[in-house]
């Protein structure tokens, strides 16, 4: 088959890959329908990621179709049409019995395109399958299936949630990527007062009014005073920060008001200075956190009932064969607009299933 490959930074390559075969009875094979892209990717090719190895495939996201399953899985078989996770469970440690599968100590957590081959192929292995796949009502199309992989999990539970928001909040989302639109429009789903989305980019601000927030700020013109304007001088109930660079973080815990909340989304590559001798008396709350996927079966149901708007965030699809191309325009999204770009892979008269 074939499959995009890191080769170390700057390096990589659409080329020929070994075929994934089923290695522990718990995994399955899936021949991939639908792939995108995640910033995070972008953080590997630059060399950011140093757990990953040369000759990797990359990608932890994806809709497929179900080839060949190990002995031991139970929920799923082949012909099944199912959402990859880009969070994998052995569903038996500690973490896993919390539900905090992104924590996994039995092998799991973010593997895929990380420390094992990833989605970004014709066919993947995943492991675990009976916690690691879900599978697809009818009514969800793969290309909006596959945003549910990680994207809007990542910001309702990482955001949203984290952050608590709730019905008459002031929410301040910083960051209109695609993980900062997911925000805005699942913190709509309880009812805040008004949702405030700061970006530099102008074409992102649209999509963010587009997705439901009640107002935008250029973050080089002084937002925090649209904040303060619009709170009384209070300052924002929940802030979430989605773009993980320093001066985004340092600008969010200035927002914030004195009991509120900042949910930190964004992966940081570099240090942030943490002003305690600001914060110290705010009795201010501040989250991280990797996905756990814990709600994707109600985004799931959601997006089967037409309440969540996938569709808006793709703006580009390619075949693919046409991944190199797919990463440019996604790499350069201040001059393409890419938010979300989906790849679908090529069609298959037949498909071949090993016998288990």
């Amino acid at each position: 088959m074939k499959g995009f490959v890191f080769h170390g930074p700057g390096q990589s390559a659409w080329e020929e890959v070994p075929d994934p075969a089923v290695k522990e009875p718990t995994d399955a094979i899936v021949r991939v329908g639908a792939v995108t892209i995640c910033g995070t990717d972008l953080h590997i090719l630059k060399g950011d990621v140093p757990e990953v190895r040369p000759g990797t495939v990359l990608g932890h996201e994806a809709v497929g179709e179900i080839v060949e399953v190990g002995g031991d899985v139970r929920t799923v078989r082949p012909g099944d049409r199912v959402l990859v996770s880009c969070i994998s469970a052995c569903g038996r440690c500690r973490y896993c019995r919390e539900s905090s599968y992104g924590q996994c100590r039995g092998g799991g957590g973010w593997i895929l395109g990380h420390l094992i081959d990833g989605t970004q192929a014709e066919y993947v292995r995943v492991p675990y399958a009976d916690l690691s796949v879900h599978a697809l009502p009818g009514a969800v199309e793969s290309k909006d299936a596959v945003l549910l992989a990680d994207i809007f999990p990542t910001a309702y539970e990482v955001g949203v949630l984290n952050g608590k928001v709730r019905p008459g909040d002031t929410v301040a989302v910083v960051g209109a990527g695609p993980i900062g639109l997911a925000a805005i429009a699942t913190a709509r789903l309880f009812s805040p007062e008004r949702i405030v989305a700061v970006d530099l980019a102008a074409p992102r601000l649209e999509a963010a009014k587009r997705l439901g927030a009640d107002a935008v700020a250029d973050a080089r013109e002084d937002p925090e005073q649209l904040i303060a304007d619009l709170t009384d001088g209070l300052g924002a109930d929940v802030v979430i920060e989605a773009v993980g660079v320093p001066e985004s973080f340092e600008l969010c815990t200035r927002m914030v008001r004195p009991g509120g909340h900042v949910a930190n989304v964004g992966v940081h590559g570099k240090p942030a200075t943490l002003h305690l001798e600001d914060l110290w008396i705010k009795n201010v709350t501040i989250t991280t956190g990797l996905v756990d996927t814990h709600s994707t079966p109600t985004l799931l149901r959601m997006a089967a009932a037409g309440r969540l708007p996938t569709a808006q965030l793709v703006t580009h699809t390619f075949p693919l064969e046409r991944m190199e191309e797919a990463y440019d325009v996604f790499a350069r999204a201040a001059d393409t607009g890419a938010l979300k770009v989906v790849l679908g892979g090529p069609s298959h008269e037949e498909v071949a299933v090993r016998a288990t």
